[in-house]
């Protein structure tokens, strides 16, 4: 059996004015799980892209092996023909095709012009099989559920005979039940001699699932260790360059006078299906109010509604500092002062090829001239909100979709805070984002609270929920069922609310 089946010998590679990667050396040893763990913007992405060949040969130095042979890889289809395959945190499929027609995109076997359907089918209950995944071959892409689709892309590389998997946050829109699946199959690849290269800020999958970790910063290999024979705080550590010892910021709230009262609100989908059922709720200046719920729940559905983003219909009432508000679309909910920061960044809260600068200003167009755009504005207010929120940006120049996912967050919460909010909500502000820049985050989400904003966060993560907000709405079906000081409640009582095992 070889030592390697992977080896990244001293990799480098420069982009104009930044070096990505420096001297970057790993391997990888079969039937292995190799976590990469780093803060958005250490190099991870730009070496997986050299391994997965979207960085060609020569376009770095240093070398790749496979199986102990140089790789000179052109493109990605040279990479998956050795058997190095990539699953992207942003799925790599074409949601109008069937499920068996994506398992082979861009490689449907063909005799004499024409797809042999029969090997197609054959070879896509083949690798269905592997991963114990059962679905229609001929259903569209767009009909299965994140995580149905994230097992397909999974066996789309076991359809190419790849030996090499690499998952680039592959949890981070999965369910609980959806990741210990997901688990389970990295597990039964692993058994059966395939590789994985897992990436994930989430330190918990790290230990859970890993073999062993290797952590890059600011471009260069800090270190590989057994997973068994590391910790926690010791990777933190090595990521961010210095001991973090608290993962949450201290809170110097104080709760002031109710802001926002919501009153027997319903929200009903395009099938006139109840989603959200007579919820009612308040919210104080001076607090942070947690909203927790499993996939389903109604959590971003409630928002989403009261942002004037859901499309179904909605009855109740609103009310901000007593005034009653109707709001049936986004443009309503800005002027009445609410801002909403989306779960999804790169669909709902940037323009990825805009520049940072015209970023931060799209939703406050209309202070930028009446008729036409005051350039001079635009730019004095981008650049005052770029610096409130730290964003690391060469100029508001830099296209947003160069930044790291921690700096894109702070983009749209610049373009958020330009708009002066009265109450902003924030819908999984911190996924995908690395430790310390969530720290960060949890710095500028008290400092809102402190000026009177009334905030209200979303999150999947429990202890994020509990070390950020001060009072906890739990959510379930639709419906809120308890509610708590944060502070007075554990993590296990929220889950048993959550789950209706209370």
């Amino acid at each position: 059996m070889m030592d390697y089946v992977l080896e990244v010998k001293n990799l480098s590679k420069e982009f104009p004015g930044v070096k990505a990667l420096d001297n970057v050396s790993i391997d990888l040893k079969p039937g292995e799980v190799l976590a990469l763990c780093g803060e958005n913007g250490a190099g991870k992405s730009t070496l997986i892209k050299a391994l997965s060949g979207i960085y060609p040969h020569g376009t770095y130095d240093g070398d790749i092996f496979y199986k102990g042979q140089l790789v000179k890889n052109k493109n990605v289809k040279d990479a998956e023909s050795l058997g190095i395959s990539t699953i992207y945190q942003e799925l790599e499929l074409i949601q109008g095709l069937p499920v068996k027609e994506n398992l082979f995109l861009g490689s449907l076997p063909t005799r004499l012009g024409f797809v042999k359907w029969d090997e197609v089918m054959a070879k896509s209950y083949e690798s269905l099989n592997k991963i114990g995944l059962d679905v229609n071959l001929e259903a569209n892409i767009r009909d299965l559920s994140v995580a149905q689709q994230q097992m397909i892309e999974i066996a789309k590389a076991l359809a190419k005979n790849s030996e090499v998997l690499i998952l680039d946050e592959p949890t981070s829109a999965l369910t609980t039940k959806e990741t210990e699946r997901l688990f389970e199959i990295v597990n039964e690849l692993r058994n059966s001699g395939i590789a994985c290269i897992y990436i994930s800020h989430k330190l918990d999958e790290v230990f859970e699932l890993a073999d062993r970790v290797a952590v890059i910063r600011d471009g260069k290999h800090i270190s590989t260790k057994n997973v068994k024979e590391t910790n926690r705080n010791e990777l933190i550590s090595m990521m961010v360059g210095r001991e973090l010892v608290n993962l949450f910021p201290e809170q110097h709230l104080e709760k002031k006078e109710k802001a926002l009262e919501v009153k027997n609100y319903s929200v009903y989908d395009l099938q006139e299906k109840k989603i959200v059922d007579d919820v009612s709720f308040d919210v104080y200046r001076g607090e942070v109010l947690g909203i927790f719920g499993l996939v389903g729940a109604g959590r971003t559905e409630l928002m989403s509604a009261l942002f004037g983003a859901h499309k179904g219909r909605k009855t109740g009432q609103v009310y901000l500092d007593g005034k009653k508000l109707k709001i049936n679309d986004t443009q309503q909910a800005i002027n009445n002062g609410i801002a909403y920061v989306s779960e999804d960044r790169k669909a709902h809260g940037l323009v990825l090829g805009m520049s940072v600068g015209h970023n931060i200003t799209l939703s406050s167009l209309r202070k930028m001239g009446k008729v036409l755009l005051n350039s001079s504005k635009e730019i004095t207010e981008s650049q005052e909100y770029m610096v409130k929120m730290d964003v690391k940006a060469p100029s508001l120049e830099t296209i947003a979709s160069s930044l790291s996912g921690g700096n894109q967050q702070k983009v749209v919460l610049a373009k958020w805070m330009l708009t002066n909010p009265k109450v902003l909500i924030l819908d999984e502000p911190t996924r995908g984002i690395d430790v310390a820049v969530k720290y960060e985050i949890y710095n500028i989400i008290n400092k809102f609270a402190e000026q009177g904003i009334v905030v209200i966060l979303i999150s999947s993560e429990l202890p994020e929920i509990l070390g950020v907000s001060t009072r906890t709405i739990i959510m379930r079906e639709g419906k809120i069922v308890s509610e708590f000081d944060s502070g007075s409640v554990t993590r296990e009582d929220v889950a048993k609310y959550a789950t209706g095992n209370e």
